[in-house]
């Protein structure tokens, strides 16, 4: 969501820029405790990995300010973002949410779940970037039909011409190869088709990922092929290598980096 020039610490790093990272995931933390549905939880947990990976950083940097969450009327700011490409992402993610909504499935709840997130940060980046009007949610209510007749296992929805960074972990890569990474991190899919993959947000495409859910050592090894704005967020097929029956999300995951 931000992108980090400064250099006034031994790690390079922008204390400020790491403090408004910080501050907007509390934030959305806050608010999903304050007006909770039957995915905040997994939304909290998600978050919570991305909040302890800055504060790491921001400890690396040495930076000392006291951050907490604030009040969703004091967040505003200009971050340089193009606010048309923000606007044309949320108006691929509400069509696919909706769509799923009128065609659902056995998969439609953890799939609108995972796209939900992703409009939230949407929403937040136009916040900061000042743009205006409903960013065609009105469009996107009309394109619902044609996206619910979509293939499950079809392309995802557009996201965000800018991988987020600030907020999404190391913007090095993740480490070494060969390192345990995102330590911390839930791991759920994403609902798309196709053989084995992955999405990230932290890591580049073509990063080879080895995924791990402890509570069955089940492990998938899998490239990262798309962006999101998790960590590993696995397709259908890699998910179901290493699910649970009847679980979307893995609250005890292993996330390695091995090429």
């Amino acid at each position: 969501m931000f992108a980090f020039s400064g250099t006034n610490s031994n790690a390079a790093e922008d204390c400020g820029g790491l403090d408004t990272a910080l501050q907007n995931n509390l934030t959305f933390i806050a608010g999903q405790q304050a007006n909770p549905d039957a995915q905040s939880d997994a939304r909290i947990a998600n978050r919570q990995a991305v909040v302890n990976l800055i504060n790491q950083r921001r400890a690396a940097a040495g930076c000392g300010n006291n951050v907490q969450a604030k009040p969703e009327a004091g967040q505003a700011a200009t971050s340089g973002e193009d606010c048309g490409g923000l606007d044309k992402a949320l108006q691929n993610n509400l069509t696919f949410i909706a769509g799923q909504k009128s065609a659902p499935d056995s998969q439609s709840e953890a799939r609108i779940a995972n796209r939900q997130a992703v409009v939230d940060l949407i929403q937040q980046r136009r916040k900061a970037a000042g743009c205006k009007g409903d960013g065609g949610a009105a469009q996107a209510g009309n394109n619902a039909g044609q996206a619910g007749n979509n293939n499950a296992g079809q392309a995802p929805a557009q996201q965000p011409t800018k991988q987020p960074n600030a907020n999404q972990g190391n913007n090095n890569g993740g480490g070494a190869t060969g390192q345990q990474v995102c330590n911390g991190s839930t791991v759920t899919l994403s609902g798309e088709g196709g053989e084995p993959a992955a999405s990230s947000g932290t890591f580049p495409v073509g990063t080879t990922l080895k995924v791990t859910n402890l509570d069955n050592n089940k492990s998938t090894t899998v490239k990262v092929a798309s962006v999101s704005g998790s960590c590993a967020l696995l397709n259908n097929a890699a998910f179901e290598q290493v699910r649970e029956p009847g679980k979307f999300l893995i609250r005890n995951a292993k996330i390695e980096k091995i090429g």
